[in-house]
This record gives structure tokens, sequence and C-alpha cells, in this order.
């Protein structure tokens, strides 16, 4: 009866039940209000954003090079250019000789465009017969040990892994090295042999330009003669026209909001404030500055130990590995200027390329005041190059002014004499030239067009993540020097990172944007392989890292080869750096032998290289008995070469063996990477 009813109750309650429920109308309530608001919203903010006072938007990494468009052909054709000026830059200057170069085509009737290869689908080569006397110029810097630049690696690559056939394309390459390093341009004279193989012309011969020396020089020594070569190729003459054409223009920016206006950012706006991971060469990590003390136990110079605190940051990184510190100039350099042209250094503005094609919209990330251009962003200590007085010219009201930069900026060897004795020996910067000749007062807005970007610089890293994964350290020498004019020159980064120093209070401590960069400095995969490591002051650093890993090594129970360091430095009681660290680590038995070399505590000189040559027997020892691993770490220009010198002799001279067949055991060592080099010039 129950289970009768029950099921009759059932039914009685499933057929009186109404089709819409109180709670399904509640649902359609809620989603009717939510869908109202949202579309009146989202139509009031689109209203709003029409009537933003403004029009310049501000620059992130997708609004200055921009990938959605990768044919250059089509930008090409769309705007009846002829010439594409493609760059591999690591420090801008690639970049820079780029512009140039595509900047001078329109006097030979070639209107032409700057491209990043990494922005490029670069496999269009083939298609540049397509377009009447068009041409293709490379300007390639060779990075590190003979390795491509970032932005021209997969380019690099396509050369050496494709077959394209590239019959019709006209080119020409202009490489940018350094002679004090082996694999001079080496990447330069790869792509200039390599175009030529898939069947390109040559339209003028590679030009190789040697930073060591004046690359300035080299560049517009081959450049005219380039300009030369082309209106012979093509039949064409120069239009005589050369008027500084600017390739920015200057936008009011006085009405954009506070919180669109960039204040030193590499790319994205508010990326100090809001971080996020991964952090590279476009996203900097600003990391705290956890220590900073004074390695230099006495003299006038000064030597700092920093600490990066990494933690939280998921950053990781290997021995070895470097540091890119992101520096800002002085505000001393920063006023001066502005005194010196009588502008409002906190006026906001944006340079917008006046090339609508360009994929590159703004020099650096816009809009931002004239101060944090100058301070973040543009290079305002180093020595500007010749185009730099060319622009100047004509803001000079003095005629006395106006000759002498002319005479810098022409290319006859009176010119270049006066160039590179007012400007490189005398070590001048644009703060410097403007002070010498008073009557120049360029715009604001030009200079900050003309002038190069400040680069992040690079450090080794001096430990290993083993013992310290939640910190970064490096070694530092403070860089302050007199010029022949009696002033007093800063090295931009280690001024500003002395400056920076922990507190024991409460108070914010200080900050400053790092990436790491990644290294083929390495040690051994295994343990057990002896090594002998070279470095000399702060190439020591590197080392400090090595020595901690296999120190640690040791401390889990595993075996560890044999470790040799050569270490120098002027004297014991001055500049002897990490002197008890190093000392522990030969009682413990990690570090097998330290050959010492004070260059200044007797009558004679002593370097390492002459400990090098001493220890011949044991040099040979580890690298040609015992396939052990070299490194040396340090001045390129002379203490690297000496080093390989002394390798090649000894190999010679123990391994009984012709200097060919020295030369080539060394390379051979090199390529297995059981000789490498982490060097500076």
């Amino acid at each position: 009866m129950e289970n009768s009813e029950g099921v009759k109750i059932e039914s009685t309650v499933v057929s009186e039940e109404p089709l819409i429920s109180a709670l399904d109308i509640a649902l359609f309530i809620v989603i009717i209000t939510v869908a109202y608001f949202w579309y009146f919203k989202r139509d009031k903010q689109s209203s709003s954003s029409e009537k933003k006072p403004y029009t310049i938007q501000p620059s992130s990494l997708s609004s200055i090079e921009p990938t959605s468009n990768s044919s250059f052909i089509k930008k090409l054709k769309s705007t009846g250019r002829s010439l594409v000026v493609f760059y591999g830059s690591q420090t801008g200057t690639a970049e820079e000789f780029a512009g140039r170069i595509a900047k001078e085509g329109a006097r030979y009737k070639m209107k032409g465009m700057v491209a990043d290869p990494e922005e490029c689908d670069m496999a269009d080569l083939v298609e540049m017969k397509e377009i009447q006397k068009s041409m293709a110029i490379f300007c390639i810097a060779t990075y590190g040990e003979g390795d491509p630049t970032d932005n021209a690696m997969d380019f690099y690559e396509w050369l050496q892994n494709g077959d394209a056939d590239l019959e019709g394309l006209n080119y020409a390459v202009f490489g940018l090295g350094n002679k004090t390093y082996e694999h001079y341009n080496e990447i330069a004279i790869y792509i200039d042999q390599r175009l030529e193989e898939l069947g390109a012309t040559r339209v003028h011969e590679m030009g190789l330009g040697d930073d060591d020396a004046n690359i300035e020089d080299d560049f517009v020594s081959w450049k005219e003669k380039l300009w030369e070569s082309v209106c012979s190729h093509y039949g064409i003459e120069e239009t005589g026209e050369e008027s500084n054409i600017r390739q920015y223009k200057l936008v009011d920016c006085s009405e954009v909001l506070p919180e669109r206006i960039f204040s030193g950012e590499i790319s994205r706006l508010k990326s100090y404030e809001n971080q996020r991971f991964p952090f590279d060469v476009k996203n900097p990590y600003l990391s705290k500055i956890a220590v900073n003390r004074e390695l230099h136990k006495s003299g006038d110079r000064s030597c700092m130990h920093i600490e990066f605190d990494i933690d939280g940051s998921k950053m990781r990184y290997d021995t070895g590995d470097h540091v890119a510190v992101y520096p800002k100039n002085s505000s001393e350099l920063v006023e001066k200027i502005g005194e010196l042209l009588n502008a409002d250094l906190d006026t906001v503005f944006s340079l917008l390329n006046t090339d609508e094609e360009s994929s590159k919209k703004h020099p650096f990330p816009c809009p931002c005041t004239y101060r944090t251009a100058l301070t973040y962003y543009l290079d305002i200590t180093s020595n500007p190059r010749t185009h730099i007085m060319k622009e100047l010219i004509e803001y000079a009201s003095d005629p006395k002014d106006q000759e002498k930069l002319k005479l810098m900026a022409s290319s006859s060897p009176e010119g270049k004499k006066e160039f590179h004795d007012w400007i490189l020996h005398d070590n001048r910067n644009i703060v410097h030239i403007l002070e010498d000749l008073p009557s120049v007062k360029p715009n604001l807005d030009h200079l900050c067009e003309l002038l190069p970007r400040l680069q992040c610089r690079y450090y080794s890293i001096s430990s290993s993540p083993k013992v310290h994964p939640k910190s970064i350290h490096i070694t530092a020498v403070l860089v302050n020097y007199s010029t022949p004019t009696n002033r007093v020159n800063k090295g931009v980064a280690t001024n500003l990172l002395a400056q920076l120093k922990p507190t024991n209070d409460e108070l914010p401590q200080p900050t400053i944007p790092i990436y790491i960069r990644r290294s083929q400095f390495r040690l051994p995969p295994k343990s057990q392989t002896p090594i002998i490591m070279i470095g000399p002051g702060t190439g020591l650093a590197p080392f400090r890292g090595f020595i901690q890993e296999r120190d640690y090594a040791r401390k889990e129970g595993r075996e560890i080869g044999e470790m040799v360091l050569y270490f120098g430095c002027r004297k014991k009681d001055e500049d002897f750096i990490y002197e008890n660290e190093l000392q522990e680590y030969v009682a413990n038995g990690t570090l097998t032998k330290l050959h010492l070399a004070f260059s200044r505590d007797q009558p004679e000189k002593i370097y390492v290289t002459h400990l090098l040559e001493q220890n011949a027997d044991e040099l040979w020892n580890i690298i040609g008995e015992k396939n052990g691993h070299l490194y040396v770490c340090g001045d390129a220009r002379s203490m690297a070469k000496d080093v390989h010198s002394i390798i090649v002799k000894v190999v010679m001279e123990k391994g009984q063996m012709t200097n060919s067949q020295a030369l080539n055991y060394v390379k051979k060592m090199e390529q297995q990477k059981r000789y490498s080099a982490d060097v500076w010039s």
C-alpha cells in the first residue's frame, strides 16, 4: 500500500511539476544581467578609448618588433623598394650600420629597408630576383667564440642545412668582429662564401670591421667603395642629394596618462612592477643586491664581490654562465645634457618611424620622458661615430665648430686623423663634445634618435648553482680613469653597482635588472677529468664557480680530478682576491695546485704566462697524457694570445710534434671543448 501510494504520489508530483522551475528562471535572469552589463560596459570602454587624448600607444615588445608579417619580399614589392639590409647584431652596432646603408640607398635610386633576419622568412631570398635591380646587404657580427648573434642564429642554420637556389640574388656582406679573438669575423666570412655557393652574385667584396681598432673607419671605407661597385653593377649614378633625412619624427605626448609612460622598462610596460617568468634579454628580472663587499685589501683600486638574489624567480644557471646587468647612466651626465641644450628633461615624447612599413616603430620604448631616455635607453658615455658628427653640423652656429665637425665627418686622411685624435684618443663622449663645441645645440629629440642604445653588461658568474642555487655571484672591478682632457670617465655599470649596497634595516633593498646568458664555458661532464684553469685578476671569476662545484662533488663522496689554477695580480697584500677561499680549497684537497704570480711584488714583473712556461711538464701531463681540459679567462688582447702560443709550444716540445701538428692538436682540443676561452678585450 505504502509502496503503491509512494509510486502514485511520485507520479502525481512529476505530472504536476512546471516545465521551467524557479531555479531555471533565476539562472536565466543572472545570465541576461551579466550579458547586458558586459555588452554595455564593453561598448562604453570602446567609446572612451576612441576619445583618448593621445594617439601614440606605449610600445611593447610586439609593437617594437612585430612578427606577424615575416615576408620582407611583400614589403619590398608593395613599397617599391629594391634594397634590403639585414643585420646580425648583439650590441646594436650592426643594426646601426644597416640603418645607415639603407638610408644612403636613396642617393642611388635604391629605396631601402632594414630587416632583422629573426623576424623574416629568409627562404624568401630566392624571390629577390623578381625585383628589378634588387640587392641584399648583410651587416653581420661574430659573437663570442665564433658564434652567430642571437637574432642571426636561425638564418645561419638555414644556410648550413639548406640548399636553396639563390641565383639572381645580388648581395654584399660587411662583418663586425674583433681581431683579439681567434674566430675573427667567422660568421660573416661563412655567410659571404655560402651565399656564393648557393648561386648568389657578390656585387662587392666583403668588408671586415675590427672593433679592437677603428671599426667605424673600416665601415666607412668599405661603404664608400660599396656604392662605387653598386653604381658599376647596375649602371646607375649617384643623385648627389645628400641631406640628413630623419628616420623618426617627434610626437608630442604631453596628454598621455602617467600610467602609460615608460620609466625604464626594456620592452613591456610596468614589467618591473609585475614580473613574469621567463626572464630574458627583453624581460629581465629585478634582482635584489644581497651582498656587495670590497675584495681588495688596500690600494686605490676597487674590486667588488656582488651577490644577486634570485630566490623565487625560477631562474636557473649553470657554472660558467654569464649574467647580464642592465645599467643606467649617471644623473649628473643626464642633467648636464639638459643644461647644455636648455631642454626640459621631464617632457614626455615619442619618436615614431617615418617609414610606416618598418617593423621597428620606435628606437626605444615610447612614450617616455627625455630624462628616462637619456638615463635608461641611450648610450651617452661611448665615443660617438662619424655619422653623428655629420648630423651635428647643421646645429653649429659658430663657423669654426661647423668646420671641425665637417672635417671629422669626412673620409679624408685629415678628417680621419682629426676624428681619431679628438674623439677616440681624447676619449670624448657626447657630453664632452657639447661642452667643447658650445655653439652646437641639436634638438634633443634628434640627439635621442642619433645616439645608440645603452647595452647591458655581461659578467662571468663566479658561483656554482650546486652551492648557491638562490643567488648569482659576480666579481667586478670598478672602472674609473682620467682622459687626456683631464676628465674622469666612469664605468656605467660598475659605478652603479658600487652605489647599490644592501642595508641591515627594513628599508627596501637596492635592485637591478638582470638575466642569465648561457655559455659554452663548461666543466667536463665527468668530475674525474683533470683541468687547468688560467685566470689572472677577475679572470678568476668563473673558476671560483668551477672550484665550488668540484668541492661540492668531493663532499658528496665523488671522485674528482686534478684542479690546477694559475692566478695573478699586482700585489699579494693588495689585490689577491678570494685568498682565504683559495687557500682553504688547497688545504682540503679540492684544489690540487695553486700557481700564483704577483707582478709587482719584486723588481722584475712575473705573470701567469711565465709560470706556464716553467711548468711545461705539468701542463703536458694533464692536456697531453691525461686528456684533460684547459680553460682561459681574462684579457683577450695579450694574455689569452700569449697562453695560446705557450700551449702550442709545449705541445710541440713535449708531444714531439712539428708546429703544424701542434697547431692541429690544439685546434682539435678546441673542437672537442677541451680548450675553452672566456675572454674580453
